[in-house]
Parts: C-alpha cells; structure tokens; sequence
C-alpha cells in the first residue's frame, strides 16, 4: 500500500505563492495518476488537480485553472502543485492521492490572508 506525505503549506496573503510536494513511499507506482484535492472547513473535498504518469496529461478545477500547475518527478516518486496569485477562497487542507484510491494522508494546510 502507498503512503503519501504532503507538504509545503503555510500563511501567505492573496496573490502570494505556494509550492507543495506529495511524496510517495511504500507501494508507490510512477504509473498511477495522481492528483490533488483540498478540503475547507465544513465543505466536502474537492478535486483540484490531477496528472497522468508521464505529465502529458492534466486537468484542473475550473476554479484554479490559469493559476495553479501540477507536475510530478518520478524519480523522486514526487508530485509538485505550484499555486500563484492564491486567494483567501483557497484556504484549505490540501491532500495527494493516487486518481483510483486508496488512503488520505493527512494533508498540508493552506491559508490565504486577505
């Protein structure tokens, strides 16, 4: 079974930057799709971002389209997520997860100051 760390997160103020990092041990496999989601406080988790093994393939939210970008490093079995000109509605606990399931990790948090 893979086991998943997330990290990077932190306080930044809207429009500032962030770069988080999902590594992957155990079981891991640079051929799982893989993607990001975050949850808010008293909302449901949502998919943010997700990108196929060899990065050709990504897709986003709607909402974070044009400012975030996932990329991942497989020789580092690592998936980045560079968020800019972040905004205070993107304030949440972000987690990785391979695309076909599996268990959560506990996630990194992120808040956005207004």
């Amino acid at each position: 079974q893979v086991q998943l760390l997330e990290s990077g997160g932190g306080l930044v103020q809207a429009g500032g930057s962030l770069r988080l990092s999902c590594t992957a041990s155990g079981r891991a496999s640079s051929n799982y799709r893989m993607a990001w989601f975050r949850q808010s406080p008293g909302k449901e988790r949502e998919f943010v971002a997700s990108v196929n093994w060899n990065s050709i393939s990504t897709y986003y939210a709607d909402s974070v389209k044009g400012r975030f970008t996932i990329s991942r490093d497989n020789t580092k079995n690592t998936v980045y997520l560079q968020m800019n000109n972040l905004k205070p509605d993107d304030t949440a606990v972000y987690y990785c997860r391979p695309t076909h399931g599996g268990p959560w990790g506990q996630g990194t948090q992120v808040t956005i100051s207004s």
